[in-house]
């Protein structure tokens, strides 16, 4: 079965960047996009960035111009590097892969933006 399993988060102070990694554990066939999103408390899940099959990237309007995805296929990775990030980037991030089939959604790696 596979596994996704995201990294990177932390706690980064106002105007501060962050990489998140999202690893899965074998290649996956069928992809059809992949995303990260992310979910605050009290609030619920939404779309940060997603890339489709045809390589198509999207982007919360919030994040546009700080936010980019990028993928390495060799190491079945997905990235999310977040620059410039203000407390209301505060939330866990999640990475989710969708494929024929079930997605696949890691666990989510803790974001927190404070001074």
């Amino acid at each position: 079965q596979v596994q996704v399993v995201e990294s990177g988060g932390g706690l980064v102070q106002p105007g501060g960047s962050l990489r998140l990694s999202c690893k899965a554990s074998q290649h996956v066939f069928g992809i059809q996009t992949r995303g990260w999103y992310r979910q605050a408390p009290g609030k619920q899940r939404e779309l940060v960035a997603s890339l489709s099959a045809e390589g198509t990237t999207t982007y919360r309007d919030s994040g546009k111009g700080r936010f980019t995805l990028s993928t390495d296929n060799a190491q079945n990775t997905i990235y999310l590097q977040m620059n410039s990030l203000k407390p209301e980037d505060t939330a866990v991030y999640y990475c989710k892969i969708g494929r024929r089939g079930p997605d696949l959604w890691g666990r989510g790696t803790q974001v927190t933006v404070s001074s």
